[in-house]
């Protein structure tokens, strides 16, 4: 587990990078993993609250990420918007994308292709 604030999103690509291929995953697969966990991780400093946690762990052969922050999450983007496109682009890379939102915060959870 890594928690981490904004001026940490460098830290959290190195761990999700040195994670994914401690775990197994295909090397051609990192760049996409990466960006989807950056995308997340932003969200959850920018739009949620000041810090956040990352964790990550295998299940039956998947990488699975999981971006907790206490924040509330607030649907986007609007129609028009040049921006808020994070959720939709980790959803796009993930194999499964769970948001939970309660009073403890959001947390979203994301499966992606591990060993090959």
């Amino acid at each position: 587990m890594l928690r981490f604030r904004l001026p940490d999103l460098p830290q959290v690509r190195h761990f999700a990078e040195t994670e994914a291929r401690t775990a197994g995953m295909p090397e051609e697969a990192i760049g996409d993993f990466v960006i989807a966990v950056n995308e997340v991780a932003t969200n959850a400093v920018t739009h949620g609250t000041t810090d956040g946690r990352v964790r990550l762990w295998v299940d039956a052969g998947d990488v699975v990420v999981e971006v907790h922050d206490k924040g509330e999450w607030k649907p986007g983007p609007m129609p028009g918007s040049v921006g808020g496109m994070g959720l939709w682009v980790a959803r796009l890379l993930a194999l499964d994308l769970n948001l939970q939102v309660g009073s403890s915060g959001s947390t979203i959870t994301m499966r992606f292709p591990g060993e090959s």
